[in-house]
């Protein structure tokens, strides 16, 4: 037996790992202790690696649909002649933004896999690129499109005095915008805390991170914008804010202050359902500092005015000067990304680069105006694009490791869409829900069998840390990588695929790691360089600093972009809604919160031995007081209905939960054509939204979370 060092892809804490490999096959994985990052840290859900890469259910060989609905094997060269001649058609025919792409979680997960498939976008002429960053936290771009961003990035985790973690849970889902150490291990936290380190934490539900911090804001589900409002005016009516900072370096402080004036602590308490005393402690702790940053998960995201959420939260770290200063070393290194000047000045929206430029993203969604983010069209906009008939209609579509019948809010909406392609081609290792539905299903490589860098945590170490995994065990079977596919139909389809590195050799194709390195062309570190090394290495000659301003460069960060103001005023004149008069009609009675589980991760991880032998599905979590109201029970099952769906669930007891308000767990539920016990499968919460309306005007993403419901018991069977 042989012991080899790789790093997990299961989530993105990218967590390093020692694999037993013996006979070609993966025995056993467990934390890596030598590494300096994650030392020695595993989860749950990457202990079970082994199951996952040698499940009797993986794929491979490639599928193809057969005339009676079932599939077929295909060797993968065949199945590419086939897609690429149907893709040539269906561009002759209709036109290239006929065709796009999804990538989901995982895709992020694959070094090489979306710049490839955004430079074969490029090739044949189509801007119909999607992903999962659009359908659950394009706000965060939209919001730094809008505020601008500090050339010297934000303080440090590891230097801060006081952090707010505003609807995040990073202690579960082991990612945080911050950065710090991956996956944010509650001893990280705990060492933080002695040596100093206060924590706020808002949430509706007292979460794992909620019981480590300081202050604890319940807020009632949906109301961030109103405590963040609330915060800022406790701020800055007690000048407790960098005033030398704001001066300098900031524009429309006096319009902002206005917007929020009406956010008092006693309106905040009685709307947000958050004691004033307890939110003005809070404000004045994080504007005490005088080092920190306040930063979101998915949570607010989610819930209705993201957009605004995100900015208030900018608006924070800003009115508090919590940037980095000329001098001071820079807080996320950043291995991959090429040597460039990080000063210690503003760069307002007309000087934002490339994809976080709002105003260079100018493609607009045939649905709704909605806008093009990073450079991808709105994913809450796809299933509306392929049943909407006339130009532009998208008639293929490829997914890369990804579910949506599952995690796509609307499912109804996506069922109907998917059922209409011409054809879809769904990359994955192994027959999903959403490939079920596919024409072509490609079986890809399991990431132990292929190259790859850490790429998405990279621009969140606050460590010169890399990480290149080389392919532990041989593939078995007819395997492609995604990048390969793609290579393959750009080939046969006569397209061009443009890296940073130059065109990609379609015709003999390079190693892996070739095309990796020239992905990240320019790297402080080659990435050949950052191979030689077996496992994570911290490269010490990385020791950036925040360079002084750049001469003649004029700057200002904006507290009052267009819209915000307007959206503030929208805010507070809306009607404060209670306990039981949720809704349009005020005819709900709880608001569900969408909520993370440590043995899965999205969509994966549901038919792993552990989590089957944990849990079989997604309980919706209720305070026992209301349970007690409503008349049930922990085990009882109930219809969950909102203004747009149904689904069955199983309640539970659980006091973390605020009253009024009820957590469940998203990407649960079976095959939606197919019966099932909703005690195996779990309940769909994408059942619960629709598209079309509640809709962020700017990306479409739908309301997912404070989502108003109620509900009505069904027989101990269950069923929806």
């Amino acid at each position: 037996m042989e012991t080899r060092r790789s790093f997990c892809r299961v989530c993105p804490a990218f967590c390093a790992i020692e694999v037993d490999v013996e006979a070609g096959r993966v025995v056993d994985v467990r934390g890596d202790h030598a590494d300096p990052m994650s030392r020695g840290y595993t989860c749950i859900k990457g202990r079970q690696i082994p199951f996952e890469i040698n499940d009797p259910q993986r794929l491979h060989t490639s599928m193809v649909r057969t005339a009676d609905g079932g599939f077929a094997p295909i060797a993968s060269e065949a199945a590419m002649d086939q897609i690429a001649q149907r893709l040539s058609e269906i561009i002759g025919r209709y036109g290239p933004r006929a065709v796009a792409t999804y990538g989901g979680t995982a895709a992020y997960f694959n070094a090489p896999s979306l710049p490839v498939v955004k430079a074969w976008h490029r090739g044949i002429g189509s801007p119909m690129i999607h992903s999962s960053v659009t359908i659950d936290q394009p706000s965060k771009i939209i919001a730094v499109g809008r505020h601008g961003f500090w050339g010297g990035g934000p303080h440090s985790f590891a230097t801060s005095d006081v952090i707010m973690l505003i609807g995040t849970n990073p202690l579960v889902s082991a990612l945080h915008q911050m950065g710090g150490p991956p996956g944010f291990y509650p001893k990280s936290l705990r060492d933080a805390r002695e040596r100093g380190m206060k924590v706020i934490c808002v949430d509706p539900r007292r979460t794992e991170t909620a019981r480590l911090s300081d202050i604890h804001l319940q807020l009632q589900p949906g109301e961030d914008p109103t405590l963040l409002a609330g915060m800022l005016r406790v701020i800055l009516t007690e000048n407790l804010h960098d005033v030398e900072f704001c001066r300098a370096n900031t524009q429309g402080l006096e319009e902002l202050r206005q917007a929020i004036d009406g956010f008092t602590p006693e309106y905040v308490a009685h709307r947000a359902g958050v004691p004033a005393e307890q939110m003005i402690a809070a404000a004045r702790l994080f504007a005490a500092g005088p080092r920190g940053c306040a930063s979101s998960g998915t949570g607010p995201d989610m819930a209705p005015h993201p957009n605004l959420t995100e900015h208030l939260i900018s608006c924070l770290n800003t009115v508090c000067g919590r940037w980095s200063r000329e001098g001071e070393r820079v807080g996320v290194p950043s291995v991959l990304t090429p040597p460039m000047p990080r000063p210690a000045q503003a760069f307002p929206p007309e000087m934002l680069p490339g994809e976080i430029n709002l105003a260079l993203n100018t493609e607009r969604s045939r649905i709704r105006g909605l806008r093009q983010v990073i450079g991808e069209m709105p994913t809450a906009a796809l299933a509306d694009e392929i049943l909407e008939p006339g130009d532009g209609q998208v008639r293929a579509l490829f997914v890369l490791s990804g579910n949506p019948v599952i995690t796509w809010p609307d499912q109804e909406r996506t069922l109907r869409a998917f059922a209409a392609l011409d054809l879809l081609v769904c990359l994955d290792i192994k027959m999903s829900v959403t490939c079920r539905r596919a024409h072509y299903v490609i079986a890809c490589r399991h990431p132990l069998e292929r190259d790859d860098v850490a790429v998405f945590q990279d621009r969140l170490y606050e460590a010169p840390y890399a990480h290149y995994a080389h392919a532990l065990v041989p593939a078995v079977g007819d395997l492609v990588e995604e990048w390969m596919f793609f290579a393959g139909l750009a080939r046969r389809m006569g397209t061009a695929i443009e890296l940073p590195g130059g065109a990609l050799n379609t015709e003999q194709l390079p190693t892996t790691l070739d095309v990796i390195d020239s992905v990240f062309t320019g790297a402080k570190v080659p990435i050949r360089t950052i191979a030689e090394h077996e496992g994570g290495h911290i490269f010490d000659e990385i020791n950036e600093v925040v360079a002084p301003p750049i001469p003649g460069l004029e700057g200002r960060l904006l507290f009052n972009p267009e819209g915000i103001v307007d959206e503030l005023r929208e805010v507070r004149a809306e009607p404060v809604r209670t306990a039981g008069q949720y809704g349009k009609d005020g005819s709900f009675s709880h608001l569900l919160v969408c909520s993370r589980l440590k043995h899965v991760m999205n969509s994966v991880g549901h038919d792993y031995p552990s989590t089957r032998a944990h849990q079989t599905f997604n309980p919706a979590y209720l305070h026992p007081d209301d349970l007690q109201q409503l008349g049930l029970t922990s085990g009882d099952v109930v219809e969950v209905a909102s203004e747009d769906g149904a689904v069955a669930a199983i309640v539970e007891s659980s006091d973390d939960v605020r009253r009024g308000a009820v957590a469940m767990a998203h990407a649960f539920g079976g095959d939606p054509r197919e019966e099932a016990d909703v005690r195996q499968v779990g309940s769909s919460t994408a059942r619960l939204i629709a598209n079309d309306h509640d809709y962020d005007p700017i990306s479409g993403i739908p309301r997912q979370s404070a989502i108003p419901v109620r509900f009505r018991r069904l027989p101990r069977t269950g069923g929806v």
